[in-house]
């Protein structure tokens, strides 16, 4: 049997801080947890990015407050294969219906995006490795003014994936949609962090 529920921040706390690579908590506006066989298997999280302008740029500014970013999802180990499309899928459907969704899948984890490729996310390409200041847990670009570099954390380029359950929005999509990625066929341009590991040095 397969439920999937709503979930409260407190409920996410144990799983994103332990199970998750950035051990770190996120904002969250939504989260739901998958359970199979009454056993929890993965959690999702969506919140409101951070970032006016990519929430601007996305669909245009008449969409900006309907912009969502999937900021974290957590398996368990013992997760049955493809329980985490179910999740996302399944997930997006509980969501308004007037949200855009955004999702990244980060190449220093050598994370490809497989998950949002098997839900039907539209695969918008790979942004650029750069650097701002870490904070700490308030978010980075508060202080992008900062241009001390030995304050500066290096950020990994990472797969972009949209979601678009809005109709109306779907036709001011503001990125070119690409063909997806695959290991085999890799943009290594995406991961190629040399020259910025150099110039941070």
């Amino acid at each position: 049997m397969i439920e999937i529920n709503k979930i409260t921040y407190q409920e996410t706390k144990r799983w994103i801080l332990e199970k998750h690579y950035a051990h770190r908590m996120p904002s969250i506006s939504f989260a739901f947890w998958l359970y199979i066989d009454w056993v929890l298997e993965w959690i999702v999280t969506y919140w409101s990015p951070a970032s006016a302008s990519l929430c601007k740029w996305v669909c245009w500014i008449e969409f900006k407050h309907d912009v969502l970013e999937l900021n974290r999802l957590v398996l368990n180990s013992t997760a049955p294969k493809n329980s985490a499309s179910i999740l996302v899928w399944r997930s997006l459907r509980l969501l308004p219906k007037t949200k855009i969704i955004v999702s990244y899948a980060d190449t220093a984890q050598w994370h490809i995006g497989y998950v949002y490729q098997a839900t039907n996310f539209l695969y918008t390409g790979c942004t650029k490795p750069r650097t701002d200041i870490d904070t700490g847990d308030k978010h980075s670009r508060h202080y992008e003014w900062i241009i001390d570099y030995s304050k500066r954390k290096f950020r990994s380029a990472k797969h972009r994936y949209i979601f678009i359950l809005n109709k109306k929005a779907k036709k001011c999509l503001n990125y070119k949609i690409e063909k997806y990625p695959k290991w085999d066929t890799k943009k290594y341009d995406c991961i190629d962090i040399t020259n910025i590991q150099l110039w941070m040095n």
